[in-house]
């Protein structure tokens, strides 16, 4: 009797496709939101150094790490972390490691999605003029939180099911979430990988955008002279110590900051999350895991320190 024959697995069609893919889901807030924050609390352009040396020291050959254990499980026909996790430690104990990788995307997708319908319910509404700003500068940001906190329930104390009503924010999760289902049924290259190939050139030339904006922006208000783009840029990347007096190789000595630089290396990074592992399992036995992981984590750090 024939044995049945064995399931082909999809795997990427491109090295864009999972450089995209990889470089997308490590993309995020911690790009553009976290990473600017704690550069201007723990010394400016001085943690820089700290940052760039736990890249080149731990990002980048973590990264390599788990793209090579990727690699390797889905060679063996194993595509998520418990299976991954067994194949390469050749036992049945490593697989409940391999659990974490399996909770920490999950974890982190509930939130997400929320995050993700958020954003998208704000954007369209100010495509479409729905967020009245005024005609006064400086009430752009009170005006544009009103609205947001409007949107996402925060005026309602976070109750979205009041009085036979279902709040807004509800209908847009549930898009959201139709949206990912769609994309993950279609699997690896129609769904996901033609997506990132969409939707990361995109997110390219809105940043640039913004960015080309703010650099452009002058004094918004010239009632604060001193509130200027400048100032704002030198705030955040001039090399500086945490208490004043000090010279700022201070902030090098610091032991925060060098934890505040290598915890925003592994989140920006996703390291350690199960989802390099995962997207790797899928590549083809010949394809350069150095080229390929070292291009997607340069992609992130572009979208971070350029963009961010």
């Amino acid at each position: 009797m024939a044995a049945p024959a064995r399931k082909e697995v999809e795997q990427w069609a491109t090295r864009l496709g999972v450089i995209l893919a990889v470089a997308g889901s490590a993309v995020g807030l911690g790009n553009f939101l976290r990473f600017p924050g704690q550069a201007a609390q723990n010394g400016g352009g001085a943690f820089m150094i700290p940052y760039f040396i736990a890249f080149l020291l731990l990002g980048i050959p973590i990264c390599w790490a788990e793209w090579t254990m990727g690699r390797f499980g889905g060679t063996r026909g194993f595509h998520s972390a418990p299976g991954i996790f067994g194949a390469v430690g050749n036992g049945r104990i490593w697989r409940y490691f391999g659990v974490v990788g399996v909770l920490i995307p999950l974890i982190i997708y509930m939130y997400y999605v929320v995050i993700e319908s958020w954003c998208l319910s704000y954007a369209v509404s100010y495509l479409f003029g729905a967020v009245d700003l005024g005609n006064d500068p400086s009430q752009y940001a009170e005006r544009s939180s009103a609205f947001f906190m409007e949107r996402v329930g925060g005026n309602s104390d976070g109750l979205l099911f009041s009085g036979g009503m279902i709040h807004n924010s509800v209908w847009w999760w549930l898009g959201v979430f139709a949206i990912n289902f769609y994309l993950i049924f279609h699997g690896l290259t129609r769904g996901i990988e033609n997506f990132c190939k969409i939707a990361m050139p995109i997110m390219s030339v809105c940043a640039i955008i913004v960015l080309a904006r703010v650099l452009t922006l002058g004094t918004p208000n010239p009632e604060f002279p001193d509130q200027n783009v400048l100032n704002g840029l030198g705030y955040m990347w001039n090399p500086k110590a945490g208490t004043i007096g000090e010279s700022w190789t201070a902030a090098l000595r610091d032991p925060q900051v060098w934890l505040a630089a290598t915890g925003q290396i592994f989140f920006s990074l996703s390291v350690g999350f199960g989802i390099i592992i995962n997207y790797s399992s899928y590549l083809k036995r010949n394809d350069d895991v150095v080229l390929t992981g070292l291009t997607a984590s340069s992609t992130n750090e572009f979208f971070e320190v350029c963009l961010g």
